[in-house]
């Protein structure tokens, strides 16, 4: 038995939940996962999962197996890691995930500057505003929007973004400019449904939050939805600075109601900073940090 790769397919299922899952992760059939398995429990001479038709379950010895393993497993990453020379020269791929309007605006053109550097690096870039598990899904780098919580993870500030509210100059032209939250009441708004709840805007008034109920005459699930139907005279959306700079700057948007916007949000590049860091992603975060940092400073 291999037994490292039976290792792997462990930590593989208790991470991914099921045997199949592990198996679509590893490329391998099911019924290997599952013979690999049991020839570890066989060879330990105790039970790791506990199996059902729903779910994996550690027992009191998988428990402390799965840590164990983890720790061999990075060990042994590391020391190949050390072989091919990622702690001496900037090489191999680096996976890294970002908010998707962000980074296809600011971490894509940064990445692609990066590379025409490090002729040895490879990227892997995901978009998705979903919060991945870095440790768990193998991820090295990400761009985070918004306060974080209290973890053993680094993170690097970048700057912030505001929460804006927006409309094209012929609605305003058309139906006025609010001065003040309550005013949004008597206008058309566009909600995007993955800022906040799609009937209520929230606001500040001093240290105060004030929450006002919006008319949605349109609810989408993407920013840039919601930025082109307000270019188009649709009504007022609310959206995050930076996904509505470039229209904003073309006139094609006017921020309205700025002196009520609630606190900005943090940018930050996070990662996991557990021993030491490959060249690779200490080239990287020297290269990327301060190009972000002067980006989103020139940004609303």
């Amino acid at each position: 038995m291999d037994r490292l790769d039976a290792m792997s397919l462990f930590v593989a299922a208790v991470e991914a939940g099921s045997l199949s899952a592990a198996a679509r992760r590893a490329g391998v059939p099911l019924a290997t996962v599952s013979r690999k398995l049991s020839g570890l429990e066989k060879h330990l001479k105790t039970r790791l999962l506990n199996r059902s038709t729903r779910r994996l379950t550690l027992t009191d010895a998988g428990q402390s197996y799965l840590a164990a393993c983890r720790r061999v497993l990075d060990e042994v990453s590391d020391a190949e890691r050390t072989a091919a020379g990622e702690y001496s020269s900037p090489t191999g791929e680096l996976v890294i995930t970002a908010p998707v309007v962000f980074g296809r605006l600011h971490v894509l053109p940064v990445i692609t500057d990066f590379l025409a550097v490090y002729p040895q690096v490879d990227i892997r870039l995901t978009l998705s505003d979903r919060i991945t598990q870095l440790v768990e899904e193998h991820i090295d780098l990400a761009v985070r929007i918004g306060d974080l919580p209290d973890s053993a993870m680094v993170a690097i500030r970048l700057g912030s973004i505001r929460r804006i509210v927006c409309a094209s100059p012929a609605y305003l032209a058309k139906h006025g400019t609010p001065a003040k939250p309550p005013e949004l009441a008597g206008h058309d708004c566009i909600t995007f449904e993955g800022l906040a709840a799609a009937a209520i805007w929230s606001f500040e008034t001093g240290k105060t939050e004030t929450i006002v109920p919006v008319r949605s005459r349109l609810q989408v699930n993407t920013a840039e939805a919601a930025i082109d139907a307000a270019i188009a005279g649709l009504g007022l959306t609310k959206v995050l600075s930076y996904q509505a700079d470039i229209a904003v700057r073309a006139g094609a948007l006017r921020v309205v109601l700025e002196p009520f916007e609630p606190p900005s949000w943090p940018v930050s590049l996070v990662h996991a900073g557990q021993g030491r860091l490959p060249v690779k992603l200490r080239a990287f975060l020297d290269f990327a940090a301060p190009r972000l940092k002067e980006r989103l400073a020139r940004s609303l």
